[in-house]
């Protein structure tokens, strides 16, 4: 028996915490978790426009720490991040929710990271939109897999700026928080 549990389960309550994932993220515990908060939502009678943007961000932002990690780009520390994701939703003092996630990042993608997140959070909604319709015309460059929109699209759907945050782990690794509010 942990007798922590129930302290947790108190700290969670205190916090906001709807539900909250660590570990490793596949496709199908995605989609597991994403179906349980769309559900959850639906219970709480919330306007369908936030529960469609609370789903979408969700959804973004797990998908992008699942790519991160299997981008390769760190083959020799791949079960370290890979195990460092983490998620949580949950309701924030004014009846919104916040989504919130994290990983573990290898020191040489924070400089194009913080350059991305600087320019993203920058912009107004308006120059959201206008950024975002850019970057769907433009072609993917040969080696990508995305158009580099799902930042913008977490932005554009957010109720208020983006909060992120870069905590030192060593040399070779950060830990990258992002926080989105509907």
């Amino acid at each position: 028996m942990n007798p922590k549990l129930l302290a947790l389960q108190k700290q969670l309550r205190e916090d906001g915490v709807l539900i909250s994932f660590s570990g490793k993220f596949s496709q199908e515990i995605i989609e597991e978790l994403g179906e349980a908060l769309k559900k959850y939502l639906e219970t709480e009678d919330q306007p369908k426009t936030d529960i469609f943007n609370i789903f979408s961000i969700f959804i973004e932002q797990t998908q992008n720490i699942k790519n991160y990690c299997a981008s390769g780009n760190f083959i020799d520390a791949y079960e370290q991040i890979a195990n460092s994701c983490i998620v949580i939703i949950g309701n924030t003092a004014n009846n919104g929710k916040y989504i919130c996630s994290g990983n573990i990042i290898v020191n040489s993608d924070l400089e194009k990271l913080q350059s991305t997140i600087s320019a993203v959070t920058s912009l107004n909604k308006e120059e959201l939109k206008k950024l975002y319709k850019q970057k769907l015309k433009q072609e993917l460059p040969p080696d990508s897999t995305s158009a580099g929109i799902g930042l913008i699209d977490i932005a554009r759907k957010a109720s208020q700026p983006l909060q992120y945050s870069i905590v030192d782990i060593d040399e070779q690794f950060s830990f990258f928080t992002l926080k989105a509010i509907v």
